[in-house]
């Protein structure tokens, strides 16, 4: 049976009457909670903070199954928040140790930079062997480019954009092509005899 906290009178059997117990508490711990976030200045905010402790801890053993306290993840917001703003009450807390509390604000931490530092959407990454091959068919063909290198690879089964193609092309390092010495001096014979 749970235990009853507030000025009602329990009656068995009565589930209403149960749920209304079980709210009341909340709803003055709630506001309770707005109270020392207004009063975080004053002397007496560390006093209140300590109260807001013992309550919550209150409240998380009426709830107590067999033998091991089962804490809700807002029961552990409640306590790293209060810890985080007042250090002190660490020392109050009796359901839990204080480095609990401490490990739990670690591993929110660790969660809020782990989310924060996710992987977005974006293009899929393409395989090193696919990028291999594109360098590799760029360096033995120099006259190709990305359309023909492109329209190579969906022969081979390999469906790759013709602008990552391109990205992944290797540069020349020459011109592009023949310059007019090398061509007259190639083609001389041919532009005599004619």
């Amino acid at each position: 049976m749970e235990l009853a906290v507030g000025t009602e009178n329990l009656i068995p059997g009565d589930e209403t009457n149960r749920s209304v117990i079980l709210e009341r508490p909340m709803v003055e711990f709630l506001i309770k909670l707005l109270l020392v976030a207004r009063s975080k200045l004053k002397s007496r905010a560390r006093l209140e903070a300590e109260n807001m402790v013992l309550r919550q801890q209150v409240i998380v053993l009426s709830r107590k199954a067999r033998s091991r306290v089962r804490l809700r993840n807002i029961d552990r917001l409640i306590f790293v928040w209060l810890s985080r703003m007042f250090p002190s009450i660490l020392d109050a807390i009796t359901v839990i140790k204080p480095e609990t509390v401490i490990r739990w604000h670690r591993r929110g931490f660790r969660a809020y930079w782990r989310w924060k530092s996710r992987q977005r959407g974006g293009r899929p990454k393409i395989d090193r062997e696919i990028r291999e091959l594109i360098r590799r068919m760029t360096k033995e063909n120099p006259l190709w480019g990305a359309p023909r290198i492109h329209g190579e690879l969906l022969m081979l089964g390999i469906e790759v954009a013709q602008s990552t193609v391109a990205r992944y092309m290797t540069k020349r390092q020459g011109p592009p092509s023949q310059g007019w010495k090398t061509f007259l001096r190639n083609h001389a014979a041919g532009i005599c005899f004619a």
